[in-house]
């Protein structure tokens, strides 16, 4: 029993050193990267660059493949009516004959 307390205490004491080292070692965004101040940023690395490109290529490939091969995703699965062959009788239009204007 007086074992297990010892060890329990010796944990907590450990414990607390390692939060006021961390306490010490915080800076503002700490972890999100390199924190500078009124200065540029460091660039990012070579292999990070072609990996971005490269995904960016990748998205875009997908995006026109699909475009090309699928358009009635974006333009719609029916077919386009001429609205020239419409009759006044399916667009709501009166007669001639009727209203204040005939002839």
């Amino acid at each position: 029993m007086l074992a297990r307390t010892l060890v329990s205490r010796a944990v907590l004491i450990q414990s607390l050193k390692n939060v006021g080292e961390i306490m010490k070692h915080s800076r503002r965004n700490a972890g999100h990267g390199v924190w500078t101040y009124r200065v540029p940023p460091p660039m990012p690395s070579k292999k990070t660059v072609m990996l971005a490109n490269g995904l960016g290529g990748l998205c875009w490939f997908w995006i026109l493949y699909h475009l090309a091969t699928e358009p009635e995703h974006v333009f719609g699965e029916f077919t386009y009516v001429d609205p020239s062959t419409w009759t006044d009788e399916e667009l709501g239009i009166p007669p001639d004959s009727v209203g204040p204007l005939k002839n």
